[in-house]
């Protein structure tokens, strides 16, 4: 899938998302700056987070309750190394059947799951940006 998107139309975007995965491991590339964090915001809305959802840059993991489940939103931006991934237990929360999104997952890839979603976001000098989303690695140029 692929969406060229303004930064108003995230509410529709991020149904898009929901809608169209197929596994709840969800991981973000992307420059700094270019809005993971607000559309990860959007979804964790939709889904029913009453929690304002902010970045987990220094925390790594936030957790949200959202209607009947929970997000566990991982930013690894400022870890070193993957060894404090599996310090904090990324292993069991892969297994732990909840939604998790991964912003700047190039620090964990080879942990990622089989079941992993893959977005793409880019930004144009006109602010408009472009989200692809698969199922599979793929080389995209950020």
């Amino acid at each position: 899938m692929k969406l060229n998107y303004d930064i108003d139309e995230l509410e529709t975007v991020a149904k898009a998302i929901l809608n169209s995965v197929n596994h709840k491991i969800i991981v973000f590339y992307g420059e700094m700056g270019v809005g993971k964090t607000t559309l990860i915001s959007e979804m964790v809305k939709i889904l029913g987070g009453k929690n304002v959802v902010s970045s987990p840059t220094f925390s790594i993991v936030n957790e949200y309750d959202i209607t009947d489940d929970k997000v566990y939103h991982f930013d690894f931006y400022r870890i070193k190394d993957v060894y404090e991934a599996l310090d904090i237990g990324i292993e069991d929360y892969f297994n732990s059947n909840h939604w998790i999104f991964i912003e700047w997952p190039d620090k964990i890839e080879d942990f990622l799951p089989l079941q992993t979603e893959y977005s793409y976001i880019t930004t144009d000098e006109n602010g408009q940006r472009t989200l692809e989303l698969t199922n599979k690695k793929e080389k995209i140029k950020i």
